[in-house]
């Protein structure tokens, strides 16, 4: 459908910062319509007379847009042109406006005009007050799933996209002197400062153009619009090559030691998708030097019956739809008021051409520069008063007005209804300390300015302007230039030669503490009186939370969802609170307010991941050898993020086929295996020795030069989560050997062990895993092929078991060769720089024809070690055993002069039971029958249902070399249970027999090995 494009209801004739020139067309729920270039899809759709905009979250009760920045809590859009480029929860008011926008609301059947879920509000709403989800859905037990359904139907707002974003998104790190979070006049002060001074100066603003709260101010700067100021240091700071502005740039965290995020929207703001080779968005990762906090404050709504109507707004979100968009949201203009600010929205409404219906002042008797402006313009001000109620359906038509007492807790008069189509409304600034509450800082109340401000903080971090309550321009440009100073002399910078633009002077009188306006019926019975508009929230919810036992604030913020949601509480949570404490019968700092944490506002998972996607995410893994696999037909299996050849079929052969074949060649003469993907980590430093002495569990102090030595890592538990073997290179070097899945898991393990527990340690870790290829031969020809490629002396007499030698191979390549086994077999593990891997491979086989070298991969392996009783982390293994339950006490030395990590762990209670869980081997009584791994063992297969279990398998595999299946599991009581019996029910009812034996089921005596 298509409306007459030229008609803007609500556009004025002239002003704004909207470019007239250009039009816009956008769609809106299947709609055309227009704006100009500088709208915001929320400015548009008011000059365009669109009154609803949503439906609230719980009585799907109407919507409209409330405010004009980050605060809005009602307009939050699905917006985009095609599946991919669905973006959803994207709020109207920071949505600048392009040609082909789309958008759509993110709730209302069949349409948001018309909701019929409003109905359930209408007439079920007085059974839903807060948690009666907890009340309600609990009955009959059987009934959650279907409430499930339908509860997850209603609830939520937006939709994910279902195909992939065509996007790129992107993350850089960024270090400067001062950050600047905020580029309105304090901020744009601040930068100007820092900036002259030298310092490398970053400032961020969430709106498409910096100025903050000037961009909708009729104030003049140095006898000038405040526009005019605004360019002119907008173009000094461009000229600074140390100076890095971000329009479009919220930053949503700020973390410890001075480090914040900041999601920078780079083409999504002009355009559905990003050209080809740009960035939608970025995310900048930066560490400042100092930080100052210049966010500004949100004006703060106040509370009273229905003013959640659309056409109910906060009164600077008005003067802003006027001085910035050329707007007027309606033609007949109520404002309810505390304080003096808000009269700039009459005068604003009232210079724009539009009727000002009443001022509605709470206070007895206003003074001021504003108040006298309104007085000296004819406009009507009713003092001590407030509006009670709004009426009206889809539309604010008219108010209801009573007196209040000089408390503003009660009605003294008559109630007087006036014909309006919106309503304004302030009952002061609430400072955005956001921030602030990031790192742990307790926000502080100024019973001044009837708010929180930031908290002390440990942080490198200065604040300046609203922030700190500062409203007037000339506080702010002040604070400002004395926070950059602060800033500079910190840095050791000398301060520049900066004067303050000359701002006009305001009075204002005080302001009212007033949060709540009162009702002619009590709250419970009055009209709804909205407090978070998002989550349907109300002063009767919070009144009742608090009369069924909450105190703490946070608890009524859980019990009714204040402060949930999409805005975080930024224009409810103070009212709220104010709510609380009056029930309490305690002071708003008694009660407390709520700490805010990342993020101020969504973050897209496409700013968070960047290009840590797809492969960049998960990047597939190579050897040096694949190519060779993937020509001998090998079949992979991921392990980590490596493929690894997982057997190598011939012809027809059958996967058993092959493990079969494989495993006799290797166990009768030799095979090879590409071990490239262990995990490797070069250990270097005059502490290393002493280190490892304290991440494994057994002793490394004597391990001498040349020699290797096997060992088990357990976490504080005292729970075995990796093993491997390591060497020692020289007196303070040694490499360490890890499964391939849990590499990196050791490597940042022993990194954070280093760094937190103990830093005085001389001690460096690297990651040398890709330097190095790395192919184990085994079996008994295994000596003689390698004598083949080298000249050095590899007889047992020279090269023992568990040593490993420097030599070279294959023509002269320089090679580490560890005599090390995990196949039982003679076995001889190769590691030359990775580039000449393929080529030691392909010599290898070149010599080992005349004894069948033969490739084998994963699953052989595994089955290999099985017989021989070598574990798997991660999968004999999982994280509840530790080495006793392995039966490797041998593994274990407590008698270490430092304590091992886990040591503690492992002797508790529960770990010396006697009928814990322990591995042991299985013999199947038919053995040709092959246990299935996770199989659950019983003592006695005829035992009624739910059975008591003993144990699992862990391991299980058919032998060609035994001509049998072997197996390995965890029975209670395991290790003092052999020769015994143990059973299987399987889910296709058949119960396999097994007795509990050694899990060494070749070679008990390791002689195969020492050869």
């Amino acid at each position: 459908m298509t409306q007459d494009l030229s008609k803007q209801s609500n556009r004025l004739q002239d002003g704004g910062r909207i470019d007239r020139s250009k039009p816009l067309t956008f769609t809106y729920n299947g709609k055309q319509y227009k704006g100009f270039e500088g709208d915001t899809l929320a400015s548009a759709l008011l000059a365009n007379g669109v009154d609803i905009v949503g439906r609230s979250f719980k009585y799907s009760r109407p919507r409209g847009i409330v405010a004009a920045g980050a605060e809005e809590p009602n307009a939050i859009m699905q917006i985009g042109s095609t599946e991919a480029t669905q973006i959803p929860n994207v709020r109207a008011t920071q949505q600048s406006l392009y040609n082909g926008l789309v958008a759509s609301t993110t709730n209302g059947w069949p349409n948001v005009d018309t909701d019929l879920m409003s109905w359930v509000g209408k007439i079920g709403g007085k059974m839903m007050p807060p948690g009666f989800y907890y009340k309600t859905f609990m009955y009959p037990k059987s009934m959650w799933e279907t409430y499930e359904s339908y509860i997850r139907k209603a609830a939520g707002l937006g939709r994910a996209p279902k195909e992939n974003d065509p996007d790129i998104y992107d993350k850089m790190n960024q270090h400067c002197d001062v950050l600047i979070v905020g580029a309105g006049p304090a901020g744009l002060m601040a930068a100007l400062t820092a900036a002259r001074a030298g310092a490398r100066v970053i400032i961020a603003d969430e709106q498409n153009e910096f100025g903050g709260s000037l961009l909708s101010s009729t104030e003049t700067l140095n006898g000038k619009p405040a526009a005019e100021w605004i360019a002119e240091v907008v173009e000094e700071l461009s000229g600074f090559d140390d100076v890095l502005m971000l329009p479009n740039s919220q930053v949503n965290g700020y973390h410890d030691h001075n480090f914040l995020t900041i999601q920078q929207r780079c083409t999504d703001q002009f355009a559905d998708r990003a050209p080809n080779g740009q960035i939608a968005q970025r995310l900048h990762r930066v560490r400042a030097k100092w930080v100052i906090l210049a966010t500004g404050a949100h004006e703060r709504p106040l509370v009273y019956g229905n003013n959640d109507l659309p056409g109910c707004m906060v009164a600077n979100a008005v003067s802003t739809y006027i001085n910035r968009y050329g707007v007027a949201p309606g033609k007949d203009l109520v404002l309810m008021t505390s304080n003096d600010n808000a009269y700039r929205t009459a005068l604003d409404w009232h210079d724009a051409g539009r009727n000002v219906v009443a001022i509605v002042d709470s206070r007895k008797n206003p003074q001021g520069t504003f108040v006298a402006a309104a007085r000296e313009r004819g406009i009507s001000i009713l003092v001590s008063s407030g509006v009670i109620e709004a009426h009206g359906s889809k539309r604010v038509t008219g108010v209801s007005i009573a007196s209040l007492n000089e408390a503003g807790d009660g009605i003294v008069g008559s109630v007087v209804k006036m014909m309006a189509d919106t309503v304004a409304t302030s009952g002061g600034w609430s400072p955005v300390i956001h921030l602030s509450c990031h790192t742990g800082a307790r926000p502080v109340w100024n019973d001044d300015i009837l708010g929180f401000t930031p908290g002390a903080t440990v942080q490198k971090q200065l604040t300046a302007g609203a922030i700190n309550g500062a409203f007037s321009t000339v506080q702010v440009l002040e604070e400002g230039l004395s926070a950059a100073c602060d800033a500079l002399a910190h840095l050791g910078l000398d301060k520049p030669d900066v004067a303050l633009p000359e701002a006009d002077v305001i009075e204002e009188g005080k302001a009212m503490a007033l949060f709540h306006i009162p009702h002619t019926k009590p709250t419970s019975k009055a009209p709804k009186q909205f407090v978070d508009y998002q989550n349907d929230v109300t002063a009767a919810g919070i009144e009742l939370a608090c009369r069924e036992g909450f105190e703490s604030i946070e608890h009524v913020k859980r019990y009714t969802a204040m402060g949930f949601g999409t805005d975080q509480g930024k224009l409810g949570n103070i009212n709220g609170m104010a709510i609380a404490a009056k029930m309490l019968k305690q002071t708003i700092p008694e009660t407390g307010t709520t700490i805010f944490r990342p993020n101020y506002t969504p973050v897209t998972f496409g700013a968070i991941a960047g290009r840590d996607c797809g492969e960049l995410f998960d990047p597939k893994r190579y050897t040096a050898m694949h190519a060779w696999h993937v020509e001998r037909g090998a079949k992979f299996e991921d392990v980590g993020q490596w493929k690894r050849a997982w057997y190598y079929p011939q012809d027809n052969e059958t996967m058993q086929d092959s493990l079969n074949r494989e495993c006799l060649a290797t166990r009768e003469s030799v095979g090879i295996l590409d071990a490239s993907t262990l995990g490797k980590i070069d250990i270097q430093g005059k502490d290393a020795r002493e280190f490892l002495g304290r991440v494994y569990t057994n002793a490394w102090a004597k391990l001498a030069v040349g020699k290797c030595r096997y060992g088990l890592m357990c976490g504080e538990d005292g729970m075995v989560f990796d093993d491997g073997v390591t060497s020692c290179l020289a007196e303070n070097h040694f490499l360490m050997t890890t499964t391939t899945g849990g590499a990196a898991r050791v490597l940042s393990w022993l990194e954070i062990y280093h760094q937190t527990e103990w830093p005085e340690m001389e001690v460096y870790f690297t990651s040398v895993t890709d330097h190095w290829s790395t192919m184990t031969i085994s079996g008994p020809n295994s000596r003689k092929l390698l004598e083949k490629i080298t000249d050095f002396d590899v007889s047992k007499e020279n090269f023992a078991y568990m040593d490993w030698k420097a030599m070279t191979v294959a023509g002269g390549i320089p090679a580490r060769v560890f005599r090390i086994s995990f196949t039982g077999e003679l076995s001889f593990e190769i590691n030359v720089q990775a580039n000449y891997g393929l080529h030691v491979w392909k010599t290898l086989f070149e010599h080992g024809k005349e004894f069948n070298l033969t490739p084998y991969g994963t699953e052989t392996m595994h089955i290999l070690r099985a017989e021989k009783g070598f574990i798997i982390a991660g999968q004999d293994t999982d994280g509840s055993v530790h080495p006793f339950d392995l039966g490797m006490p041998w593994a274990v030395s407590m008698q270490k002069p430092f304590s091992f990590i886990g040591k503690r762990g492992m002797q508790r209670e529960d770990c010396v039971r006697a009928d814990r869980k322990q591995l042991v081997g299985l013999k199947t009584i038919d053995p040709n029958v092959v246990l299935p791994e996770g199989a659950q063992g019983v003592l006695d297969p005829k035992a009624p249902i739910p059975m008591s279990m003993v144990g699992h398998v862990t391991s299980s595999y058919w032998s060609a070399n035994l001509k049998r299946s072997v197996a390995m599991g965890f029975v209670k009581g395991g290790l003092e249970k052999m020769g015994e019996k143990v059973f299987y029910p399987l889910a296709d009812g058949r119960v396999i027999e097994a007795e509990i034996c050694s899990p060494v089921f070749l070679d008990p005596k390791g002689e195969r090995q020492n050869v």
